[in-house]
């Protein structure tokens, strides 16, 4: 900026004279203002550019928010018919539940008048299930006991259980103790309306399991009659218990 300095206006007016000096004063003037013009005029535009550019960015948040929305609200509706579908499917099994009990009272009333000797005081041995777990020839099991009087004492005993099937070719009976350590009070019962048995047992290797037998004894007792109850069922893998 030194030679700006330097510039005497009045040394260059003497030697141009006033009209060149008017002149170039005026073509200075106009040339900054051009160069202004020009610049400003750039900067204008460069802001423009950014200034649609980030409308249009907004403009795509806001239509991505408005689609999450949507989304949203999608999901809301299919929760709430979700929730509506499950608690019709309780209502019904509840009512599904409901008319299996009362078709097993029915058909323990008809067992008693037509074969008396299966029944054991309204005790039912209802189902058993058998799951296999990780281990080889290792099972879990569970014994289901129902009472279906509609006057219902407390049952009180225990079950034994037997596995039937085939060892090396030849048939073979396995008794609980020598497949499970179970204790007295495990396989003890005492209820009013149902109570469920569990335990496992482990099979000998090579060993066919083919039916497996459960015997509910109810001892003498002032409420109750000795009896002992029956009932076989077929070796089937359950997938849980």
């Amino acid at each position: 900026m030194n030679w700006l300095a330097k510039i005497n206006l009045k040394v260059v007016s003497q030697r141009l004279g006033s009209f060149k000096s008017a002149l170039f004063l005026f073509i200075l003037i106009s040339l900054c203002v051009f160069v202004g013009y020009r610049l400003g005029n750039y900067y204008q535009q460069q802001q423009l550019m950014t200034l649609a550019q980030q409308k249009e960015r907004l403009e795509q948040l806001y239509t991505e928010q408005s689609q999450q929305l949507a989304r949203i609200h999608t999901l809301e509706v299919e929760l709430a018919v979700e929730q509506l579908a499950n608690q019709e499917a309780q209502a019904i099994l509840k009512e599904s539940e409901q008319e299996h009990f009362e078709v097993k009272k029915q058909l323990a009333f008809y067992e008693k008048v037509m074969a008396p000797e299966k029944d054991a005081g309204g005790l039912v041995i209802d189902n058993v299930k058998i799951v296999a777990t990780r281990s080889a020839e290792h099972y879990q099991f569970q014994v289901a006991l129902v009472q279906q009087q509609l006057k219902r004492r407390y049952s009180k005993g225990s079950i034994e259980l037997t596995v039937s099937g085939s060892l090396a070719g030849k048939p073979k009976q396995l008794k609980l103790n020598d497949i499970a350590k179970m204790s007295k009070k495990e396989l003890s019962f005492n209820f009013q309306y149902f109570q469920v048995i569990n335990g496992e047992v482990t099979l000998p290797k090579g060993f066919i399991a083919e039916e497996i037998h459960i015997t509910a004894t109810l001892p003498k007792a002032r409420w109750q009659k000795y009896y002992k109850l029956e009932k076989s069922f077929p070796w089937k893998i359950d997938e849980q218990l």
